[in-house]
């Protein structure tokens, strides 16, 4: 009979058998990073993949933008401010721009154009009787017809003046007021915004008389303002009436 060899590993063991009489099976060493055919992910390697990644701060330029940026804010921030406060100050009056000032204040300059002596012909003049005397107003008209003026309208007015005379005419007519002025002493010039070159004469109630015509001066000249306080007439009614 021929002994036959049996396996260690294929020798069967009763079940009831004392367990410590059992014969351990060699099987093979577990692999720990296989579980049920998956790979098992190790410590180190969560690690390294959820590993913090670089912060904004790293990338180069970072802080000059930062920088850049807060200067830009703050630059916004001061404007707006600086918008209210201004809008504040106009409100209340606190600050004024120049040229709405301007537009309210009254010239405090006579012009300081040097006229020639316009011929009496060339001058178209309105007379207003201010002083109170009755047929003044009609009397120099007269006077000043015979003088080759162009006499238009004549009339009784009011006026606070107590000058000789106040000489009213646009800009277009400051040649025509000088040649006024030589023909009656002591007049006070005043401008208003009238576009033509006509002439407003004021008889005032410190009128006496006109310049004999031998003794006029026909050089050239300049206007004559002594009220320098205020060179700017009301015109907002006819005939203008400046307030002396």
């Amino acid at each position: 009979m021929v002994n036959e060899t049996i396996p260690e590993e294929q020798v069967a063991v009763p079940e009831n058998a004392d367990p410590r009489k059992r014969r351990k099976r060699p099987g093979r060493q577990k692999d720990p990073t296989s579980l049920h055919g998956h790979r098992v992910v190790t410590g180190p390697e969560l690690r390294a993949t959820f590993a913090d990644a670089p912060g904004p701060e790293s990338h180069p330029g970072w802080f000059s933008r930062r920088l850049l940026h807060g200067i830009v804010l703050a630059l916004l921030v001061g404007l707006v401010v600086a918008g209210l406060v201004g809008a504040w100050a106009v409100i209340n009056g606190v600050i004024r721009f120049p040229s709405a000032v301007a537009s309210q204040a009254p010239a405090a300059v006579c012009p300081a154009t040097v006229f020639d002596y316009t011929p009496n012909n060339k001058i178209s003049v309105n007379i207003y009787n201010a002083a109170g005397r009755a047929g003044l107003a009609k009397n120099v008209a007269d006077q000043l017809k015979a003088r080759g003026y162009n006499v238009g309208t004549v009339d009784n007015s009011t006026t606070s003046y107590n000058g000789p005379a106040m000489v009213v005419s646009g800009s277009g007519g400051q040649a025509a007021a000088f040649n006024i002025q030589r023909n009656i002493a002591g007049t006070d010039y005043f401008q208003d915004q009238r576009t033509d070159a006509s002439v407003d004469l004021i008889l005032a109630p410190g009128f006496s008389a006109l310049v004999p015509p031998e003794l006029v001066d026909n050089t050239p000249g300049k206007l004559s303002c002594p009220r320098l306080e205020q060179r700017i007439a009301d015109n907002a009614k006819l005939p203008v009436m400046p307030t002396p």
